[in-house]
């Protein structure tokens, strides 16, 4: 019993031992939370504080689901393979932001639950956040040992690669509840273009190879991705939205973030890879 205790623990191995990493990053996720309750606390969301909590846990429940998406390629930037162990935790820790920001909607409504249905029905940006909801709760319901046990490990790999439409799905709930600023959600979009450019080049090419690809493509597709939405959304000039992009007065533009986001894993990689070659030579030459 003391073991099965321990095993459950967030925050052990599956040997029982205490991992710092999963330890560290469980009270991390625990941190926009914490930080959103705070300003709910001392008057920082007014004067509509239920809408702000709306908004600012579903921002957390994208921006963790990339993140759980990013454990994989940076495990192999970083050569890292226990990066891995979090995944899951991640993973989980975006469907609790999610859901809290589905049950924050149903108290903005005044708990009528017929009203909060046919809103799902009828409005287009809540169905699709709605089915991401429910996928994520999917997802999440079969990520215990137990589950992977049961569905067998084909099966289940399967089932959860459908984590890449559901992030899509959000991200572009995320586009369609937003006002006249996109930003953020050109920012997300941008980062999960440069994962799934990452992810669809790293099986016909270098792991450096496809680091870049996704940095170069990636910068490229979120500047005109931004164009592309204001001209059709907002009938704003697309080459003039495009040429923010390199106007000092307008930085820094969503193409820009994820740029540097790109560029730092990037050099990360390739000094990485340097060092690594270099003690290779060394112990090579240290042999002879």
């Amino acid at each position: 019993m003391m073991l099965k205790t321990v095993l459950k623990s967030p925050w052990r191995e599956r040997n029982g031992r205490f991992s710092a990493l999963k330890a560290v990053v469980f009270a991390g996720l625990f941190v926009p939370a914490a930080y959103i309750l705070f300003q709910l606390a001392t008057g920082g969301l007014n004067p509509k504080p239920v809408t702000e909590l709306i908004h600012r846990s579903g921002d957390w429940a994208i921006r963790l689901l990339l993140l759980s998406l990013l454990i994989t390629p940076l495990r192999k930037i970083l050569d890292w393979p226990k990066l891995i162990a979090v995944r899951r935790m991640v993973g989980v820790a975006a469907f609790a932001y999610a859901f809290s920001h589905f049950l924050l909607y149903i108290v903005d409504q005044h708990y009528d639950l017929v009203h909060v249905a046919s809103e799902i029905a009828l409005r287009f940006y809540l169905t699709i956040g709605f089915v991401a909801l429910l996928g994520l709760a999917v997802l999440t319901s079969t990520s215990t040992d137990a589950m992977i046990r049961r569905l067998g490990a084909p099966r289940w790999n399967k089932l959860h690669k459908i984590v890449y439409v559901l992030a899509a799905l959000g991200i572009f709930h995320f586009y369609l509840q937003s006002k006249a600023d996109v930003s953020e959600p050109v920012m997300m979009t941008g980062f999960y273009l440069e994962l799934m450019i990452y992810r669809f080049a790293i099986k016909r090419a270098p792991v450096w190879a496809a680091t870049a690809a996704a940095l170069v493509l990636g910068v490229g597709l979120t500047a005109l991705l931004e164009a592309t939405w204001y001209f059709f959304r907002r009938h704003y000039d697309f080459w003039e939205v495009l040429a923010a992009n390199v106007d000092p007065d307008m930085f820094p533009r969503p193409a820009f973030t994820v740029a540097v986001v790109g560029a730092v894993a990037l050099a990360v990689l390739l000094g990485r890879l340097y060092l690594t070659r270099r003690r290779a030579s060394r112990t090579l030459a240290a042999a002879e």
